[in-house]
Parts: C-alpha cells; sequence; structure tokens
C-alpha cells in the first residue's frame, strides 16, 4: 500500500513538474503558487472539488476578462494620444474579442494541459480564449497586478495584436448593415425562421429584409449567429455601396 502511495505521489509530482515546464516560456517567470494556474487549466467537466468548493477555471475567467479589459483600454490610451472615446472603446473591443483570444490561446497551444473529464474534440473554441482569461486572473493572483498587466502586454497586445489590420476589421456585419441602412433610410428587417426537422440540434434561418426585398439569408444553430451570416453576405453583395456610404 505505502509503495502504492509513493507511486501515485510520484506520477502527481512529474504532471506538476510537467506543466511548470510548459508554462514557464508562456509565463516569463516562474510561479510561486502552481494552485491558481492549475485552477486556470481545469474544465467544470472534471467535477473536481477542493476544500468544498468547485475547482475550476470559471471564476478566474470572470476576473480575467475585468483585468484584460483594463490592461487593453490602458494600451490603447498611451499608444493612441489623438484617437476619441468611440475609437478607443471599438479597438478595445476588437483586441478582447472572443474570435481573438481564442486564436491567441490556440497559438500558445493550451489544451493538452486542460483537465477534464470530456475529450478534446468535444470543446467549442471557445476553450481557448477561456483558459487564456483565467490564466491571466491566475497571474494576478499569484504575481500581483504589475506583473500581470506585463504578462498580457507582452502575450496579447505585443505579441499577438496588429493595431493597423484591426482597425479595418469589422467585428460585427450586423451593425454595419444597420447603420448603412439607417444612415440611407432604408427600411430592413431581420426575419427569424426555426425550422421543423429531426436533426437532434435546432437550427434557424435569418432572411435580411432590405425596402421589402429578401438581399440574403443566414443559418445557423443560433439565431444571433445567422443574422450575422446573413449580415455578412448582404455586406459583400452591397460592399461598394457600403464603404462609400459610411466612410
Amino acid at each position: 500500500m505505502f509503495s502504492f502511495l509513493k507511486k501515485n505521489k510520484k506520477s502527481t509530482s512529474q504532471k506538476d513538474a510537467d506543466f511548470l515546464f510548459y508554462l514557464k516560456p508562456i509565463l516569463g517567470f516562474k510561479p510561486k503558487s502552481i494552485h491558481f494556474y492549475q485552477k486556470a487549466f481545469t474544465h467544470s467537466s472534471s467535477k473536481k472539488v477542493v476544500n468544498g468548493k468547485n475547482f475550476n477555471y470559471e471564476r478566474l475567467e470572470f476576473l480575467g476578462d475585468a483585468i484584460i479589459d483594463t490592461v487593453v483600454a490602458a494600451y490603447l490610451y498611451d499608444v493612441s494620444p489623438l484617437k476619441d472615446e468611440g475609437y478607443l472603446t471599438k479597438m478595445r473591443s476588437k483586441i478582447v474579442s472572443r474570435e481573438n483570444l481564442n486564436k491567441l490561446g490556440e497559438e500558445l497551444d493550451f489544451l493538452p494541459f486542460v483537465q477534464s473529464n470530456v475529450t478534446q474534440d468535444k470543446f467549442g473554441k471557445n476553450i481557448y480564449g477561456n483558459v487564456y482569461e483565467a490564466l491571466v486572473a491566475a497571474v494576478f493572483l499569484d504575481k500581483g497586478y504589475d506583473i500581470c498587466a506585463k504578462f498580457v502586454n507582452q502575450t496579447l497586445l505585443v505579441s499577438f495584436v496588429d493595431i493597423e489590420k484591426l482597425e479595418g476589421k469589422i467585428t460585427s456585419y450586423k451593425s454595419v448593415i444597420i447603420e448603412w441602412c439607417q444612415k440611407n433610410k432604408y427600411s430592413f428587417v431581420f426575419k427569424t425562421v426555426e425550422e421543423a426537422s429531426n436533426e437532434k440540434v435546432k437550427h434557424f434561418t435569418v432572411q435580411l429584409i432590405i425596402d421589402d426585398k429578401v438581399v440574403s439569408k443566414g443559418r445557423f444553430t443560433s439565431k444571433k449567429k445567422a443574422e450575422e451570416i446573413a449580415s455578412k453576405r448582404a455586406f459583400y453583395t452591397f460592399q461598394s455601396r457600403i464603404e462609400q456610404s459610411i466612410k
């Protein structure tokens, strides 16, 4: 029995050592408390409980999200001294978008160290951004705000973000279409139809109708995403007119 316990302890220590070996190049420092980082890489499906509390990254994700917003806002304030509040808000939204954070998390190769009771193929893309936000919170709790801000600046802002490219990036085609229609006094409506089918997952079809004409359609498992798909198709149909109109 004692030999089994010794073997199991060694296995756990080796896992911790492998985890630290993976983390150090990403963090740029040696963690003081590995506990925070283990929590940041633990998915809720693990059902892990420590001291009577759920041990997963969900609460850390909430904290990390707020910290990233603050660090990015301070960064934009410094690097764009002549830009107004509207520009700063729009650029922050682009930098901290789920799509952007997911790409960063994927590039950092988070999945091999995520503790979970489901297989990796069951995860959605958001797992990457969720873990990154949780990791930021772990750094904050372990090392404090200054080192955490440095970590966000290095991993996200310096190494990953291209301000010039993001300036021209559209994050919501629906918002662009609505702005264009309102500016030109076009009537518009997103008409949603819930499909009746034998598929296990429910789908929605959305028609984008401008001035009483169906100009595009979108289909997805959520109404919001179907509207965005329809808007994107409409944008590329009328791209030259839209870009000229909203300049």
